[in-house]
């Protein structure tokens, strides 16, 4: 198990706990299926929210459901104070540069190369020119922690953990002041997702970022987590503090937060 990772709360300055995602009695579903319903989250700015559930209670769902990759069949986002379904195309577009996506597996584009999918994003909502755009994309992979001489490997010549790194410079490419993370320890093995751990926590306080972090790492939720909403029966079950969901009487809460694996990482985590 991962050392916890003390971060630095959330700048007071940034209007911390004003609500940057607002989801109320959402519904969303599959054919006949209901994945949720009813379901009501709000999201702060400055925190690292993370979202966790057992294996289909929709927290990838909700994730793309939130930036418009899947349809509603009920309910409201409101994201920045704005209702998604109401904003015309130009402000949504407006909306949509100030959030940035790491996909679960990196959802890298394999015919081109780290920058020029670093520089993707860019193409699509800004006007520069080929020198700013090279220049831009080595900014982002030094951000990450990316060497200058991964910008022309193909995704295929990547590491797993390399493969994480671009596809998160990719999502701030744009400054973005949201960053929506599916996943993104999965597949890393301890001393990676450690560190990747510790380089979204970084992030969040040097850039003032809000994450909204999809997770089933316990590592994760100890280490940089300022908040947890835990989904099941198609609603949020529980949300606050890892200490607060351990108490909770929900049989799943229970097993998840209370269960083997989750004392065995508390030991850890005294010993360190």
């Amino acid at each position: 198990m991962r050392e916890t990772i003390v971060t630095p709360e959330p700048d007071a300055r940034d209007e911390s706990g004003a609500l940057v995602i607002e989801v109320e009695n959402l519904t969303v579903g599959f054919g006949e299926r209901n994945v949720m319903e009813g379901l009501a989250l709000d999201v702060r700015r400055g925190e690292i929210l993370g979202v966790v559930g057992a294996s289909g209670t929709g927290k990838s769902v909700l994730l793309r459901t939130i930036i418009g990759l899947v349809g509603k069949r009920q309910g409201s986002v409101r994201v920045f104070g704005h209702d998604m379904d109401k904003v015309n195309p130009k402000r949504r577009r407006l909306i949509e540069r100030r959030w940035g996506v790491l996909f679960q597996h990196g959802a890298l584009f394999s015919s081109l190369t780290v920058k020029q999918n670093i520089q993707f994003p860019m193409r699509e909502y800004l006007d520069l020119s080929p020198r700013l755009l090279d220049e831009m994309a080595m900014l982002k992979l030094q951000l990450v922690g990316l060497k200058p001489e991964a910008a022309e490997r193909f995704p295929s010549e990547l590491s797993g953990g390399m493969i994480k790194r671009v596809a998160l410079a990719r999502a701030l490419a744009l400054d973005p002041e949201i960053v929506f993370l599916d996943e993104p320890t999965s597949g890393l093995d301890p001393i990676g997702a450690g560190d990747f751990d510790e380089l979204i926590a970084t992030l969040r306080s040097t850039l003032g970022l809000t994450v909204f972090m999809v997770t089933h790492d316990l590592d994760s939720l100890a280490g940089i987590c300022d908040r947890i909403a835990a989904l099941g029966d198609g609603r949020v079950l529980a949300e606050g503090t890892l200490e607060r969901l351990k108490s909770e009487s929900h049989p799943w809460l229970q097993a998840y937060f209370n269960g083997p694996r989750a004392r065995a990482s508390h030991v850890h985590q005294r010993k360190t």
